[in-house]
């Protein structure tokens, strides 16, 4: 098992992040999202490192096999341990992509560390700019969706994540876009997350305010989103992102769910390679 050392936690006891690094070439940064670790990205790994680039994912603070800390379980937090990540690895010209709750890291980072060692950010299906319904932000979610997700998990985390991981791929009556057995396999990769964590992290990624965050960014964009998202629903996300980073490529995948990773893969592949390349996102995604 490889792990990294990112820093310490409050009581002083080193954070270690479970990773994986495939692969030579230009180096790619995956970032997983909630409550799942970066084995999620099974298929993008794959993808990635046979177009000869170099492919590193890790599970952050609190989630699978990384330590999992009572505290730090924040943006700022999150930030300083991906800046670790690409300082101990000494990763240059690097894409970022950011799933879900990972889009949140790929902004703090930007805004938190001025883009250090980066040249390209990717967010899919991503938390940002800001989800929580506000006075500033009438556009978000109210709290009493984010609130009803903690006493679900409080109450009986098993079994909300397994109705999550149904929503999460948009399984339904009519609808399975996934197979039975790829619910089982993100069901254990939840599971494992420590409860703790998993409940602190929901309290993050749905209050959090990226807004100031992606007005740093400069570097070439790319947002990415599945218009039948239940769970980030475009509107509030994805199709809201070019207004604070106007120059970013918006690509919605019409139909599909947040957790377009799996039933998707094949165009999401297509779509990350092509912009870490350098190419045009949106001409080639029309062709699909």
């Amino acid at each position: 098992m490889n792990h990294l050392i990112t820093g310490q936690d409050a009581r002083g006891n080193d954070i270690k992040l479970d990773y994986i690094d495939h692969g030579d070439g230009k180096p790619v940064v995956l970032i997983h999202g909630w409550p799942a670790t970066y084995k999620m990205w099974e298929y993008q790994l794959n993808a990635l490192t046979e177009q000869g680039f170099r492919v590193i994912a890790y599970t952050r603070r609190g989630f699978g096999n990384s330590s999992k800390p009572s505290e730090g379980h924040d943006y700022d937090t999150y930030a300083d341990d991906l800046k670790a990540v690409l300082d101990q690895l000494d990763l240059q010209d690097v894409t970022l992509v950011g799933f879900s709750m990972g889009g949140g890291e790929v902004a703090r980072y930007m805004g938190r560390h001025a883009g250090a060692r980066v040249s390209r950010v990717a967010f899919v299906s991503a938390v940002t700019p800001f989800l929580l319904k506000t006075a500033d932000n009438p556009e978000g979610v109210d709290r009493q969706t984010f609130d009803e997700m903690v006493e679900g998990l409080e109450k009986d985390r098993f079994d909300y994540l397994q109705g999550f991981g149904k929503k999460f791929y948009g399984v339904g009556l009519l609808s399975n876009p996934v197979s039975e057995a790829t619910l089982d396999w993100t069901q254990a990769m939840c599971q494992i997350a420590d409860p703790r964590a998993t409940i602190l992290s929901v309290r993050a990624w749905s209050e959090t305010d990226f807004r100031q965050d992606l007005g740093t960014i400069q570097v070439p964009t790319l947002v990415i989103h599945g218009g039948d998202d239940a769970l980030v629903p475009p509107a509030v996300s994805g199709e809201r992102m070019t207004r604070f980073v106007p120059h970013a490529e918006f690509v919605e995948y019409a139909g599909a769910p947040h957790g377009l990773f799996i039933p998707e893969k094949e165009r999401l592949n297509r779509d990350l390679i092509t912009f870490v390349h350098g190419g045009d996102v949106q001409k080639t995604s029309d062709r699909y």
